[in-house]
């Protein structure tokens, strides 16, 4: 989610910690590598080829169903929302009472669909921290692990806090989601099921631990120039 304002976090290193931090101008570079090193992973170098983007944002939970469907037209921002009772189109340049409100639902379902790439997107806006060797929430495996917070005003979420768990391959296989950047976690799922389609590698599937949540895509379509 778009955040505009910078929200810094003092971090202690220690030999013991394995934490690297953004906040010493000598790491700076460190963190900021992998930063493009994940969204690169994932194709992020070929997102300026694209034209266009179609996807379907999906959940289920438990028995029930919701989906919505968005064409984004990368070029102007030109969006159009589809939902099953009706179709808005808009502009990110000029918005209006309704179209902002709809632009909140595109805001988070285009950021499940292009997690790594907000990595860079956002990288302005968003401290953040680097420990190599952590245990993933879901699957209890070691990984690395990516800390990002995001400012404390603007926005639609200032202040949220996100966990990043991926492998020596840079590809995200976990995360977690903590509102307000508070300790416990408010949502924990998995990336699964990648597609790669016209150089952008997307996960296509997210869980929770129990399989009761299940959030994921259909519909997926890229034009390119």
């Amino acid at each position: 989610m778009k955040k505009i304002t910078l929200l810094c976090i003092v971090i202690a290193i220690t030999t013991s910690s394995f934490i690297i931090s953004d906040i010493a101008n000598k790491t700076d570079i460190q963190e900021t590598s992998t930063l493009e090193k994940i969204a690169n992973a994932h194709g992020f170098q070929n997102w300026d080829n694209v034209s266009e983007i179609k996807f379907t944002f999906n959940v289920d939970r438990d028995t029930t169903h919701f989906e919505r469907s968005w064409i984004w037209e990368t070029d102007h921002n030109d969006i159009t929302a589809i939902t099953a009772d009706k179709t808005l189109r808009y502009n990110w340049s000029n918005m209006d009472s309704t179209a902002y409100k709809t632009n909140g639902s595109f805001i988070n379902d285009k950021y499940w669909l292009l997690t790594p790439y907000q990595l860079i997107w956002d990288s302005d806006n968003i401290s953040h921290t680097h420990h190599v060797s952590s245990t993933a929430p879901i699957s209890k495996k070691t990984m690395q692990k990516l800390t990002i917070v995001y400012g404390s005003e603007g926005g639609y979420t200032p202040g949220d806090a996100y966990d990043f768990y991926f492998g020596d391959d840079y590809i995200i296989k976990e995360w977690v989601f903590r509102k307000g950047n508070q300790p416990q976690p408010s949502m924990t799922t998995t990336f699964e099921d990648y597609r790669e389609i016209s150089g952008l590698k997307i996960p296509t599937m997210h869980k929770n631990a129990e399989g009761s949540f299940k959030l994921y895509f259909t519909g997926l379509d890229v034009k390119t120039k």
